[in-house]
């Protein structure tokens, strides 16, 4: 299970939503209880289909309760907070209504206010969330930034990933992690990736030991973190072993949290330039980005080609 508490979420949001915390545990867990729910579900306005959210209430939301009967009003409060909510966000410097007040205080559900609009506390939660309780995974392999593109270079070990890695950032593109990566699912189709705190900035290069690319090549040789957009497969020739397929019809992808990620093979031989072809597969797959697929366009080409009668030579 992923969980946060609601006293990190004050820690990390106070300042920049202006919390002020009015009554209320803080050690309430917000937590990911089933897969098919999203971090952002946990946060929404005031709803009683989902008394379990943090609950936000905004201008509208006290301006609805202002027509209806106190009765009817302390029925449904009642009826959130016997759910527990991890916590209730009064915004938009709207005033704490006695009633919500005092039933927070009897339940002990942490209760807060905020002079920000509504609609923007609710999206900052939500963005919060999504990043401190997304599904993670660490893989094995090097992240690097290629062209303002996150890839991510696999192999086995000794395949030359790291060397790989250090003539890319030679020729200024940057490093986010080495040997291991942390990709954490931040939307339903959007992996980030970062390097672990502990290997930050640094790179093993066989013969060379460990190296700290930032004091050697500097600030601009590092990225804290990149979207994950393509995997480039390192593989090493052996004989009798074909070779991957020369003109491919379908892309291929790897799985990587339940989020298809387009996959390249280049095969490791001597006198083949990586680098370069590593550059030339991000080429392609930018332009891919843009609806420009080259192999597609080759066999249109040819296609034509055959039915006007004049075959290609």
């Amino acid at each position: 299970m992923r969980q946060t508490s609601v006293a990190l979420l004050y820690e990390s949001l106070r300042q920049r939503l202006e919390l002020t915390h009015v009554c209320g545990r803080l050690d309430t867990a917000i937590a990911v209880a089933e897969e098919r729910i999203w971090p952002a579900d946990l946060v929404g306005h005031l709803n009683l289909i989902h008394p379990q959210r943090l609950q936000i209430l905004g201008a509208a939301e006290l301006a609805w309760a202002r027509r209806q009967s106190r009765d009817k009003i302390a029925h449904h409060l009642n009826e959130i907070l016997a759910a527990h909510p991890p916590a209730i966000v009064v915004a938009d410097g709207a005033e704490v209504p006695g009633l919500l007040h005092g039933l927070c205080e009897n339940q002990g559900v942490a209760l807060f206010t905020t002079p920000q609009p509504s609609a923007g506390v609710v999206d900052q939660l939500r963005q919060h969330l999504a990043r401190r309780l997304a599904e993670r995974i660490s893989l094995h392999g090097v992240f690097m930034d290629v062209l303002g593109i996150g890839v991510f270079i696999t192999g086995t070990s000794g395949v030359g990933k790291s060397e790989l890695a250090l003539e890319l950032i030679s020729r200024g593109h940057g490093l986010v992690a080495d040997d291991v990566v942390e990709f954490a699912r931040v939307t339903p189709t959007v992996l980030e990736g970062r390097c672990p705190e502990l290997l930050q900035d640094f790179i093993e290069v066989r013969g060379l030991g460990i190296i700290n690319i930032r004091t050697i090549f500097g600030e601009t040789a590092c990225r804290r973190k990149m979207r994950l957009r393509l995997v480039c497969h390192l593989e090493r020739r052996l004989p009798g072993v074909d070779d991957p397929s020369r003109l491919p019809l379908q892309q291929e992808v790897q799985n990587i949290l339940g989020v298809q990620v387009p996959r390249v093979i280049l095969p490791v031989a001597a006198g083949r330039n990586l680098a370069v072809l590593l550059e030339a597969a991000v080429r392609s797959t930018i332009l891919q980005l843009r609806g420009i697929d080259s192999t597609q366009e080759f066999i249109d080409r040819q296609s034509r080609a055959l039915n006007d009668g004049d075959p290609p030579t």
